[in-house]
């Protein structure tokens, strides 16, 4: 069973090689402890579960040929060593009817200095998959100056990829839905604003679902200075290339900018330990007043980086956002 192979000997394995500095980018996981742990150890010791239902679709995928796509040329890479390795990887999903349907373009969090596949885009993808989509998962760049405005070129870079390859992944390029987590979250909200999809001439996301997202400067403002390291400035820089006034007052602000916003399906733990859940509750309050279709769920527990809730009270949140997107939008 694969629960019960090492995390070493999957991330080893040839077959899945060049994703596998992927699986916590910019994250050594050699050097973790856990590294040579089976897959049912960490989820008994860690909790990371369903680790094991990501490898296996990943390994499938991987056996049927390409599945991993570069988004910046060998000559892009040179010019700027930060675009290598920025890629999405195609979880094409077994339903035939997935065809017919937009598909989800999956961004992963990481607080903008990982992103976390291991958990957050594997697993996720292969249940969407299961659920009738296929599925397309970003790997940003991350640690960079202005990461978050570096991550919409990111994004940009992907969906003329997807399109390019229409034929092959059986999708309508600009039929699509967002899904994103804690990073990723803000991410997927400031792809609807000014600097994301009509910057770069993309069609609107047909529906949005941030997981416990990040969305306000003003709320990390009032935070502790641990965010930050006692320089807001900087940190605001760190993430969308201004200072924090700046941020606090312009479209980074997301629950000021949700005009370009489609229909959104948030969910969160009342119990979020590192992301206010106030982010979260802010934005449909935004959207609820601006007449956008939205659904906040929110859970008493789970704490942040619930991933797809197993064990949890927000066990079975992909398919509740999938249901209620059906029925609002694409039905």
């Amino acid at each position: 069973m694969l629960s019960e192979r090492t995390l070493k000997s999957l991330l080893e394995d040839p077959a899945i090689a060049e994703i596998s500095p992927d699986a916590i980018k910019a994250r050594d996981l050699s050097k973790e402890e856990f590294y040579g742990w089976t897959l049912k150890k960490i989820a008994d010791d860690m909790g990371w579960r369903n680790l094991d239902r990501g490898f296996t679709r990943l390994l499938e995928i991987a056996s049927r040929g390409q599945y991993y796509y570069k988004l910046y040329s060998d000559e892009e890479c040179r010019k700027d060593p930060d675009k290598e390795g920025v890629n999405i990887v195609h979880f094409p999903s077994d339903d035939k009817k997935a065809d017919d349907k937009p598909y989800i373009f999956l961004v992963p969090g990481g607080g903008f200095v990982n992103v976390w596949n291991l958990t957050e885009g594997w697993p996720i993808a292969r249940i969407f998959n299961e659920l009738g989509y296929h599925v397309f998962i970003l790997t940003y760049r991350v640690g960079v100056e202005a990461t978050a405005v570096c991550a919409m070129e990111d994004m940009s870079k992907a969906f003329e990829c997807i399109k390019t390859n229409r034929e092959n992944f059986h999708v309508d390029p600009d039929r699509y839905i967002t899904c994103g987590f804690s990073a990723g979250g803000y991410l997927i909200c400031l792809w609807n604003t000014e600097k994301g999809y009509s910057a770069y001439g993309i069609d609107k996301p047909k529906a949005c679902i941030p997981v416990y997202p990040v969305t306000s400067y003003r709320l990390m403002n009032e935070q502790k200075e641990d965010w930050y390291d006692g320089d807001k400035d900087s940190f605001a820089r760190s993430g969308v290339g201004c200072t924090m006034e700046e941020a606090c007052n312009s479209c980074f602000e997301i629950p000021l900018h949700v005009e370009g916003f489609p229909a959104t399906a948030i969910f969160v733990s009342d119990k979020d330990e590192l992301v206010n859940p106030r982010h979260s509750k802010n934005l449909a309050a935004s959207l609820e007043k601006a007449g956008i279709p939205c659904r906040l769920e929110v859970g008493p527990d789970g704490g942040h980086g619930f991933a797809d809730g197993e064990g949890m009270c927000m066990e079975g949140w992909p398919e509740r956002a999938i249901r209620w997107i059906e029925k609002t939008v694409i039905s």
